[in-house]
Protein backbone atom coordinates (compact mmCIF):
# COMPACT_ATOMS: atom_id res chain seq x y z
CA UNK A 1 0.00 0.00 0.00
CA UNK A 2 1.41 3.38 -0.60
CA UNK A 3 1.74 6.42 1.48
CA UNK A 4 -0.38 9.43 1.21
CA UNK A 5 1.00 12.55 1.78
CA UNK A 6 -0.99 15.40 2.73
CA UNK A 7 -0.13 17.04 -0.69
CA UNK A 8 -1.40 14.13 -2.58
CA UNK A 9 -4.71 13.74 -0.35
CA UNK A 10 -5.81 17.20 -1.05
CA UNK A 11 -5.09 16.60 -4.43
CA UNK A 12 -7.26 13.14 -4.61
CA UNK A 13 -10.20 14.57 -2.77
CA UNK A 14 -10.49 17.63 -4.89
CA UNK A 15 -10.46 15.78 -8.02
CA UNK A 16 -13.46 13.60 -6.73
CA UNK A 17 -15.45 16.49 -5.18
CA UNK A 18 -15.21 17.64 -8.99
CA UNK A 19 -16.26 14.48 -10.44
CA UNK A 20 -18.82 14.03 -8.48
CA UNK A 21 -20.28 17.55 -8.61
CA UNK A 22 -20.27 17.13 -12.61
CA UNK A 23 -22.07 14.57 -12.33
CA UNK A 24 -24.71 15.78 -10.39
CA UNK A 25 -24.75 18.68 -12.49
CA UNK A 26 -25.13 16.68 -15.55
CA UNK A 27 -27.96 14.74 -13.91
CA UNK A 28 -29.73 17.73 -12.84
CA UNK A 29 -29.16 18.64 -16.56
CA UNK A 30 -31.30 15.49 -17.82
CA UNK A 31 -33.79 15.74 -15.21
CA UNK A 32 -34.43 19.36 -15.61
CA UNK A 33 -35.14 18.97 -19.70
CA UNK A 34 -36.91 15.58 -19.05
CA UNK A 35 -39.40 17.20 -16.49
CA UNK A 36 -40.14 20.22 -17.97
CA UNK A 37 -40.70 18.39 -21.36
CA UNK A 38 -43.45 16.40 -19.34
CA UNK A 39 -44.58 19.68 -17.63
CA UNK A 40 -45.10 21.11 -21.01
CA UNK A 41 -47.17 17.98 -22.38
CA UNK A 42 -49.32 17.98 -19.38
CA UNK A 43 -50.09 21.72 -19.38
CA UNK A 44 -51.16 21.54 -23.01
CA UNK A 45 -53.75 19.01 -22.17
CA UNK A 46 -54.94 20.49 -19.21
CA UNK A 47 -55.32 23.77 -21.39
CA UNK A 48 -57.18 22.28 -23.95
CA UNK A 49 -59.78 20.75 -20.93
CA UNK A 50 -59.91 24.35 -19.13
CA UNK A 51 -60.74 26.17 -22.28
CA UNK A 52 -62.70 23.41 -24.80
CA UNK A 53 -61.28 21.32 -27.00
CA UNK A 54 -63.81 23.18 -29.68
CA UNK A 55 -62.02 26.61 -30.66
CA UNK A 56 -59.37 27.45 -32.48
CA UNK A 57 -58.78 29.70 -29.29
CA UNK A 58 -57.81 27.01 -27.38
CA UNK A 59 -56.15 25.12 -29.67
CA UNK A 60 -53.61 27.97 -30.16
CA UNK A 61 -53.56 28.39 -26.25
CA UNK A 62 -52.56 25.09 -25.71
CA UNK A 63 -49.94 25.12 -28.16
CA UNK A 64 -48.05 28.39 -26.87
CA UNK A 65 -46.71 26.47 -23.83
CA UNK A 66 -42.95 25.84 -23.85
CA UNK A 67 -39.93 25.62 -22.02
CA UNK A 68 -36.43 27.28 -21.89
CA UNK A 69 -33.14 25.72 -19.93
CA UNK A 70 -30.40 28.04 -18.55
CA UNK A 71 -27.19 25.95 -17.32
CA UNK A 72 -24.56 28.09 -15.16
CA UNK A 73 -21.69 26.57 -13.51
CA UNK A 74 -23.73 25.74 -10.42
CA UNK A 75 -27.38 25.79 -11.70
CA UNK A 76 -29.55 24.49 -13.96
CA UNK A 77 -32.94 26.42 -14.45
CA UNK A 78 -35.85 25.16 -16.31
CA UNK A 79 -39.01 27.40 -17.32
CA UNK A 80 -42.24 26.31 -18.25
CA UNK A 81 -44.15 29.57 -19.67
CA UNK A 82 -46.70 30.46 -22.34
CA UNK A 83 -46.33 32.62 -24.83
CA UNK A 84 -49.61 34.35 -24.72
CA UNK A 85 -48.76 36.93 -22.08
CA UNK A 86 -51.62 37.06 -19.62
CA UNK A 87 -54.04 34.30 -20.67
CA UNK A 88 -52.80 32.20 -18.41
CA UNK A 89 -53.40 34.16 -15.38
CA UNK A 90 -56.75 35.29 -16.15
CA UNK A 91 -57.83 31.00 -17.07
CA UNK A 92 -56.11 30.38 -13.81
CA UNK A 93 -57.92 32.72 -11.51
CA UNK A 94 -60.98 33.94 -13.44
CA UNK A 95 -61.85 37.69 -14.29
CA UNK A 96 -64.61 40.11 -14.61
CA UNK A 97 -65.04 41.15 -18.12
CA UNK A 98 -64.08 45.26 -19.04
CA UNK A 99 -67.56 46.32 -20.70
CA UNK A 100 -69.68 43.70 -19.44
CA UNK A 101 -69.76 41.46 -22.66
CA UNK A 102 -69.98 38.03 -23.23
CA UNK A 103 -70.19 35.49 -20.60
CA UNK A 104 -72.49 36.23 -17.56
CA UNK A 105 -71.86 33.96 -14.78
CA UNK A 106 -71.88 35.29 -11.32
CA UNK A 107 -75.06 37.88 -11.54
CA UNK A 108 -75.33 37.52 -7.59
CA UNK A 109 -72.40 40.00 -7.11
CA UNK A 110 -73.93 42.48 -10.02
CA UNK A 111 -70.51 41.79 -12.20
CA UNK A 112 -70.17 40.09 -15.31
CA UNK A 113 -67.43 37.17 -14.77
CA UNK A 114 -65.43 34.73 -16.24
CA UNK A 115 -64.79 31.83 -14.02
CA UNK A 116 -61.60 30.32 -13.52
CA UNK A 117 -60.43 27.37 -14.76
CA UNK A 118 -57.24 26.20 -12.08
CA UNK A 119 -55.52 23.95 -14.66
CA UNK A 120 -51.78 25.18 -13.89
CA UNK A 121 -51.10 25.05 -10.16
CA UNK A 122 -52.25 21.30 -10.59
CA UNK A 123 -49.40 20.44 -12.96
CA UNK A 124 -47.46 22.17 -11.59
CA UNK A 125 -47.81 20.03 -7.73
CA UNK A 126 -47.52 17.05 -10.33
CA UNK A 127 -43.98 18.31 -12.06
CA UNK A 128 -42.23 19.30 -8.34
CA UNK A 129 -43.25 15.53 -7.05
CA UNK A 130 -41.90 14.36 -10.79
CA UNK A 131 -38.81 16.29 -10.48
CA UNK A 132 -37.82 15.53 -6.94
CA UNK A 133 -38.46 11.52 -7.73
CA UNK A 134 -36.30 11.70 -10.55
CA UNK A 135 -33.31 13.43 -8.87
CA UNK A 136 -33.20 11.42 -5.55
CA UNK A 137 -33.33 8.23 -8.19
CA UNK A 138 -30.38 9.70 -9.73
CA UNK A 139 -28.17 10.61 -6.84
Amino acid sequence: MAKLMLDNFEQQMNKLLAEYSDDVKGNLDEVTKKVTQQGVKLLRSQSAKAVGTSSKRSKKYSKSWTTSHETGRFSTQGTIYNTEAGLPHLLEFGHVLKNGTGRVINKELGKDEVPAYPHIAEVEEKIVRVFEREVKSKL
